[in-house]
Order: structure tokens, then sequence, then C-alpha cells
């Protein structure tokens, strides 16, 4: 594979587009199938009822769009890791190494404190190969900008 391009302009997102995609997508169908039913129902049905429907199509497409939410942002000053209902942001300094081993579900950050972080902004469930070129140029970024990987040790 090709190294990543340098110097990655920053500030730059990373963020699983295709899933975000098929997320939202589904969600909305949802929502819409739900009060579609909802304003279909047959005149016996009371406004509960609807409703009911239409509240049920809104928790999906909520559930939906809250695991649609994760991406990484790095900037000149560190990254900002967005999970599903958390946000942290790190110094570069903070960031040791990042992590896209075969099988994870998403990349890791080791940290200075002597945690890991999951960046789920970068998962390689539906595009592998920009999951793995995406954590590429999140390492290249750490390893300039941080302690590289010299200090990891």
């Amino acid at each position: 594979m090709p190294a990543p391009d340098e110097p990655t302009a920053l500030p730059v997102t990373f963020r699983p587009v295709r899933t975000r995609v098929v997320l939202l997508t589904v969600g909305s169908v949802m929502l819409i199938t739900f009060a579609t039913v909802a304003l279909a129902m047959p005149a016996p049905w009371a406004a509960a009822d609807r409703a009911t429907m239409i509240g049920t199509g809104l928790i999906i497409f909520a559930v939906l769009a809250l695991l649609s939410r994760p991406k990484v942002v790095a900037t000149r000053d560190g990254v900002t890791v967005v999970n599903l209902t958390t946000v942290r942001r790190l110094a570069w300094a903070e960031v040791l190494r990042v992590n896209l081993r075969a099988g994870d579900p998403w990349v890791y950050l080791d940290l200075a404190d002597g945690t890991s972080l999951a960046a789920m902004g970068i998962q390689p469930g539906i595009a592998r190969q920009q999951a793995v070129s995406d954590a590429r140029r999140l390492r290249a970024l750490a390893d300039a900008l941080g302690t590289g990987p010299a200090d990891a040790a």
C-alpha cells in the first residue's frame, strides 16, 4: 500500500462515511414508514396509537443517528475523538500510538497515561481499505506532531 500523502492538510476529519450513509438512510426510511403507517391507520385507531407509531419511528431514527455520530478530528493542536456518547479532546503529546490490528472493530489510541481510547470514527466494517488509509494518516500525524514512536517506549 502506498504511504500516506505528506503533508496532510489540517484540520482533517475521519468518519466512516459509508456506515453513516447506510445508518441515516435506514433511519430515514424507517421513520417515513412508521409515519406513513400511522397516518394510514383506519378510523378506529386512536390518536395515541398514531403517536406511538410515529414515536417509535423517531426512536429508531435517533438510535441510528447516534450510531452514525463517531468521528475523529485532527487539528494542529491535537485530536478530538467523538464516540457514541462521549467527546474527548487530546493533545498530540498524549497520543503515543495509533493501532488498527486485524480484527479490531475500530482504531485504538494508546495514551501517555497508560490507557487506550477507542476511536470509533475509523472503523473497517464496510470500508476496510479506507479505514486502513485513515489509520495510517492519523498515525503519521501523531508521529509528526506528537511525541513520535521513538518516545513511546
